[in-house]
């Protein structure tokens, strides 16, 4: 592109007053540094170091508040602290729900659960881990008495077991042999983590490194305050050489980021069973035996016995402290059930006040005024159902945005409205309040269904994604959902017209 003549003489005057003006600057500073200089030099000493001494103070402070500033910060995002919750707050939550005629039996009996267990002064030890590593062999070689079902076939475990155990020293514990984790459908994998969540220590069992599944896993109980120890199983498949590696890469990994928790220990156990072994005859001749193959667990009853002398008060506030989060989660899990139905009913009931509410509208506009009264209504009741803040500005801003999206695509909504109509046959010509109608009761039902989404997500109203939600779900199944207002449509006004 050709530079105008006169635009390059204005940028080359204004090049030449800059560098005058520095030029300036330049020579004021340099004479007054000097005045300043010689004047000190004529002062007494006393005040020359002084003056001296604040100028470099002042520099390094300065030097130091803008590196704080600018420098890249160095800390790692924290990962979110796991909510503590007591049994007062859960018991004034679960009390509350009752009253409001929430379906609370499981969380009740959770808490029943817990006091149970409290009262038989037992400590409970759950064995987890992904399946086929042997869980179940090792209960047998803790507790040689019981008879857990153990098969070579992986997922034997279907359902919690309990056993009683009398440590060495004589304490009274009872393992639980929970379903492997990493099931094929997952069915069982919740009922295991409950059950560790129930129990004083997680005994964390694997055969070999850790699959990013299972360190997930084992960080998900270490977040919860568990006492958990990791037990490396099956160690008779590997050489001397090979388990020292891969139990050093088990303590490199377990001694992670783990906050303020115990460092986790890492025991090297076998859980014995059989063994195929060949045997000289007296005839020179061999022969396949089986035998049994001696369990080696002595590691994991010495680190067990470390954790229940360790604290054991500190491990029955641990354990119901779980068990209380566990207890809330599922508190959580009704309640939002409950919301969730109370909010589909509201949505459900303003979406046919908007089909009245077209069908009513006589005059050019009042359906506008109608339209926008029922909206500010559906946001509002919503969002005090959610406990959301729901302020004026943040509700005008949602249905303007809504009401561009809704406009653009209104004719789609009349033509979707119109072939819904066409389901009911011998109804005679469909008049255009009637379409109308159908079609403001689209945008009311996406309308609800995109703020609830957006409440539960981020228990706020947050305009812009709440209205690009809207978008999406203004589209998502037109022609159902269209008949299903139609319906409402025919009735509202069946009856409209028998009042008239």
């Amino acid at each position: 592109m050709r530079v105008d003549r006169l635009f390059r003489i204005l940028l080359a005057l204004a090049i030449t007053f800059a560098l005058l003006a520095v030029v300036a600057t330049a020579l004021f500073v340099t004479e007054s540094a000097f005045a300043v200089w010689d004047r000190l030099r004529a002062a007494p000493r006393w005040l020359f170091y002084f003056y001296v001494s604040a100028i470099v103070t002042a520099v390094l402070a300065s030097a130091w508040a803008i590196w704080r500033l600018l420098r890249p910060s160095r800390t790692a995002k924290a990962a979110p602290a796991t909510k503590r919750v007591t049994e007062d707050e859960l018991q004034s939550r679960l009390a509350a729900a009752e009253a409001a005629g929430l379906e609370v039996g499981d969380v009740r009996r959770e808490l029943d659960s817990l006091e149970q267990r409290r009262s038989a002064g037992r400590v409970y030890v759950a064995l987890f881990g992904d399946i086929s590593t042997g869980k179940s062999a090792l209960i047998r070689a803790l507790v040689p008495d019981a008879a857990p079902h153990v098969d070579v076939r992986g997922g034997s475990t279907r359902n919690i077991q309990h056993y009683k155990w009398l440590s060495p020293v004589g304490d009274e514990l009872i393992l639980a042999d929970v379903p492997g984790t990493n099931e094929p459908g997952g069915v069982l994998e919740a009922a295991a983590r409950e059950e560790a969540q129930r129990s004083h220590v997680v005994v964390y069992v694997c055969d070999a490194d850790l699959t990013r599944d299972q360190f997930a896993s084992l960080e998900a109980l270490r977040k919860l305050g568990k006492p958990v120890v990791l037990a490396l199983n099956k160690s008779d498949r590997y050489s001397t050489a090979e388990l020292e590696a891969l139990r050093e890469r088990l303590l490199a990994r377990a001694s992670g980021d783990a906050g303020d928790l115990e460092a986790m220990e890492v025991v090297i156990v076998a859980a014995g069973g059989i063994e195929q072994a060949i045997t000289v005859t007296p005839d020179g001749s061999e022969k396949a035996i089986e035998r049994a193959r001696e369990p080696e667990v002595a590691a994991l009853l010495a680190a067990l016995q470390r954790r229940l002398d360790h604290d054991p008060a500190a491990l029955e506030t641990l354990r119901d402290s779980a068990v209380f989060l566990l207890a809330a989660r599922k508190l959580d899990a009704v309640e939002a059930h409950y919301r969730r139905g109370k909010a589909r009913e509201l949505v459900k009931s303003y979406t046919r006040k908007a089909v009245i509410g077209a069908l009513a509208a006589v005059t050019p506009g009042t359906d506008v005024l109608i339209q926008g009264f029922l909206g500010t209504s559906l946001v509002r009741e919503l969002c005090a159902l959610y406990n959301a803040p729901a302020r004026g500005l943040d509700i005008q801003q949602f249905l303007d945005l809504s009401q561009s999206k809704a406009g653009k695509a209104f004719p789609i909504l009349l033509a979707v409205a119109g072939n819904g109509f066409k389901a009911f046959p011998g109804i005679g010509t469909v008049a255009g309040g009637l379409m109308h109608a159908v079609a403001y009761g689209l945008i009311f039902d996406a309308l609800g269904a995109s703020l609830i989404d957006t409440l539960e997500v981020r228990g706020e109203l947050k305009p812009a994604p709440a209205a690009a939600r809207f978008e999406e779900n203004l589209h998502e199944d037109l022609s159902g959902r269209a008949r299903a207002l139609v319906k409402v449509a025919l009735a509202a006004n069946e009856k409209r017209e028998r009042s008239d």
